[in-house]
């Protein structure tokens, strides 16, 4: 391990036994079973010591304004178990909305949505003496943990809520003052059903009512399994702890679940919330250590945060991937039951790379897992034992339903869907690059890559001009076309990706050649001469289209390359082009357009965009919420305020073709940044300073021992040494720009010639001006 590495994990040793210390004896201080200590702080003494923590903390989300729906409310959740608290239907309640990420349907003789849809569970009610007058409540990210107080005509009610992190334990503690002493939580139970209306079948049946026990709900499914919610209060004095858990089982007994269920809860119970709260803390404080970035614009680093919060809420690489929920059942709006895989979980996992969080990849974990299910979506004619597809929506095993295919490019059923596994394994093959672990290329994308694009090969015809012809598809919510941009933008990316990693992994596979012809052969993509790329042959881009479908190529894939100048012309035509009609663009396309301005060198106009959409504006029907949530209509749809984190991303870190630029795409507004351990392609993970417009100082440490060519953004004449201090050989590549030959564990810093070394922790740059917070502050 590296003197950095040692560094980090000394001080989050100290800082962990130090915060658990503080909170345990402020237990036996308080001397209650019914609630836990408040957060302990990290020692001072240090810079990375209370950087990190003080930066999060200050991007809580506060409410002085009681939230009326999941639009407005906090969440809490550890990937699987999700709540969400607000107003009840009457005035002297709280409503605690529960869903569980695994909690679904199993009747795969419907197509996804329907058939494996996500299913409601039920929520608690607490009822007060008192209609509720005022409420001031925190969401402290660092802690994941919801604190506050109501205030009602009869008293107030203090509470702290988390959902643990490693048991799923619901914890909510209650401390009432007099007056306020009945206040008591209660179970209701929501029908088993599809919220679902489109393509609902006639023949479809809600699952049956749940068995209501003491203490349980017991809710079975009509293919068998189930759930059950179990859940008690424990009080002392006045004060309450509830403890709720829902444990799933498919396939498997309604008793299995429910013993386990009451089990946990006693468990829970028995050991009191100390130990589960600061296991709770302690995986979170960490999680937060992981990278580091602060902008000057406070409201933006706190969106940030709260979408690496809803990140780590939502996934985990042994978990199921995110469908458009999450893990939150919305009460209102509720239409996207599955998982979407035409855009919306490729866009919404993005930021997990560049802020290294591997810990959240399911979308790697999902096709190691369940790549035996990828058949069922290839239409019956083409299962030949080497070709896959991916339908949507499907759920978190990738079933889309045992009747559904994605059809078959020039045929009578042409869908939307072609293009969705081959664009998922790019968030696989960017796993890859990001960590350059050879088992993620040998064992999930080639394996399953060369079976994406066989699928595709097969509708592949050589036209009178020796170029290889793609049958008519689909461009996804635009229009049919032949040499549909779409799809030929991955299949390219695909045989290429293909013939990289047989070269890398040694392999002689016999399936070489084909994808050498295909990449030699494939047609180019239609052009206008005013309007750059089109939608396919004879299909241009006549109207708005919110997703940019047809300049895949573009962003992610990054076929053409700002850098090289033969590219630039054709780029910008096309970004002009689709930019000039915005009316029916949605959140996600003016997150992706600042992605796409930031890989032309245009920071200005990412900003722009991403502002835009963060200021809570109308267009389309499609809002940013106040909590960040997000609504399309009043459908919640995650993956839009997820990939706004990602244009912050590119923004102040890109690697792409072997280079890694530092502050690319930095906006003039913005004369101070500061980032920490954000990773990029080659496995390298960089911290770089900017202050008063310049950077001040780049550090790039090396996991893999790839090869380095580093856009450094120093200005001048500059210095290369290595983490202790001593120089470093390093080789001019253009203006600044250099080469760095560093092992696997080497660093290299840059800093303008004659500069002092720099110091070892980030920094939370000034504000450059007033904000508000997230939430309902005022």
């Amino acid at each position: 391990m590296t003197d950095r590495g040692n560094h980090l994990t000394a001080f989050s040793r100290r800082h962990f036994v130090g915060a658990a210390a503080a909170g345990t004896s402020a237990l036996r201080l308080a001397g209650s079973r019914t609630a836990w200590a408040a957060a302990a702080h990290a020692p001072t003494g240090h810079p990375d010591a209370d950087m990190y923590e003080k930066t999060v903390r200050d991007a809580a989300m506060t409410w002085r304004t009681l939230p009326t729906g999941w639009q407005q409310a906090p969440f809490l959740a550890n990937g699987y178990l999700g709540a969400q608290l607000y107003a009840g239907k009457t005035a002297n309640t709280l409503k605690l909305m529960l869903s569980h990420s695994q909690v679904q349907d199993q009747r795969g003789q419907w197509r996804g949505g329907i058939g494996f849809s996500r299913l409601p569970i039920g929520y608690f009610t607490l009822t007060l003496a008192g209609e509720i007058t005022a409420v001031d409540w925190t969401l402290d990210l660092y802690d994941a943990e919801l604190r506050g107080t109501v205030t009602t005509t009869r008293g107030s009610l203090a509470f702290s809520a988390l959902v643990q992190n490693d048991t799923s334990a619901l914890l909510i503690s209650t401390r009432p003052t007099p007056g306020e002493e009945s206040a008591a939580w209660s179970f209701q139970w929501l029908p088993a059903a599809t919220t679902r209306s489109s393509g609902k079948p006639e023949d479809y049946t809600a699952n049956p009512d749940p068995r209501v026990g003491d203490g349980f709900v017991e809710q079975p499914l009509l293919a068998g399994g189930g759930w059950t919610t179990a859940w008690r209060e424990q009080r002392e004095g006045t004060g309450r702890l509830l403890a709720a858990h829902l444990v799933h089982r498919f396939p498997g007994q309604m008793s299995e679940a429910t013993t386990a269920a009451l089990r946990a809860v006693d468990r829970t119970l028995a050991a009191g919330p100390d130990r589960l709260v600061d296991r709770h803390r302690t995986w979170w404080h960490a999680y937060y250590r992981r990278s580091f970035l602060s902008v000057p614009d406070k409201r933006l680093q706190s969106f940030y945060l709260t979408q690496l919060y809803k990140l780590a809420a939502s996934t985990r690489a042994g978990g199921p991937t995110i469908s458009e929920w999450g893990p939150w059942f919305p009460e209102v709006g509720n239409n996207w039951t599955a998982v979407w895989w035409n855009l919306n979980v490729q866009i919404g996992m993005a930021p997990i790379h560049g802020s290294n969080h591997p810990e959240l990849d399911s979308v790697t974990g999902a096709f190691r897992r369940f790549e035996h299910n990828l058949p069922t979506s290839v239409p019956v004619g083409y299962r030949d034992g080497e070709s896959y597809a991916l339908g949507h929506p499907s759920d978190w095993q990738l079933r889309a339903g045992d009747t559904y295919d994605v059809g078959a490019p020039g045929s009578d059923h042409v869908s939307d869907n072609f293009g969705n596994l081959t664009w998922a394994l790019h968030n696989v093959w960017q796993s890859y690059r990001h960590s350059m672990d050879l088992s993620v290329l040998r064992d999930v994308v080639y394996p399953i890559l060369a079976k994406a694009i066989n699928f595709y090969a097969h509708f592949l015809d050589e036209g009178p001009d020796g170029r290889l012809h793609l049958l008519e598809t689909r461009s996804p919510e635009y229009a049919d076309a032949e040499d549909c941009t779409y799809d030929l933008s991955l299949v390219r990316w695909g045989v290429r990706t293909l013939i990289a990693s047989a070269k890398l992994l040694r392999d002689n596979d016999p399936r070489l050649k084909r994808w050498q012809d295909i990449d030699r052969r494939l047609t180019p993509y239609a052009e206008d001469p005013a309007a750059g790329v089109m939608i396919g042959k004879a299909v241009p881009l006549a109207d708005s289209h919110r997703h940019h479908s047809h300049l895949l190529w573009l962003y992610p894939l990054r076929e053409r390359n700002w850098d090289r100048a033969e590219d630039r012309e054709v780029m910008r035509r096309s970004m002009d082009h689709w930019v000039s009609m915005q009316q029916l663009w949605h959140g996600y396309s003016y997150a992706t357009a600042s992605s796409m301005y930031s890989v032309m060198d245009e920071p200005e106009k990412a900003l722009d965009f991403l502002t835009f959409f963060t200021d809570l504006k109308v267009v389309a029907d499609c809002q940013m919420t106040v909590n960040t949530m997000y609504r399309e209509g009043k459908n919640l749809a995650l993956e839009s305020p997820l990939s706004a984190a990602q244009s912050m991303l590119d923004m102040v870190v890109q690697g792409h073709e072997g280079v890694v630029k530092v502050f690319p795409s930095v906006s003039d507004r913005w004369a101070d940044a500061s980032i920490a351990s954000l990773r990029t392609q080659g496995a390298f993970l960089v911290d770089a300073d900017r202050s008063g417009g310049a950077t001040r100082w780049v550090r790039v440490h090396s996991e893999a021992g790839a090869p380095l060519t580093l856009d450094h953004s120093v200005a001048g004449r500059i210095d290369v040494r290595d983490a202790h201090g001593r120089p470093l050989h390093w080789r001019e590549a253009g203006p600044g720009r250099i080469t760095v030959a560093l092992p696997r564990g080497g660093t290299a810093v840059v800093t303008p010639h004659g500069a002092r070394h720099p110091g070892t922790g980030p920094r939370d740059v000034p504000s450059n001006g007033t904000w508000t917070r997230w939430g309902l502050p005022g």
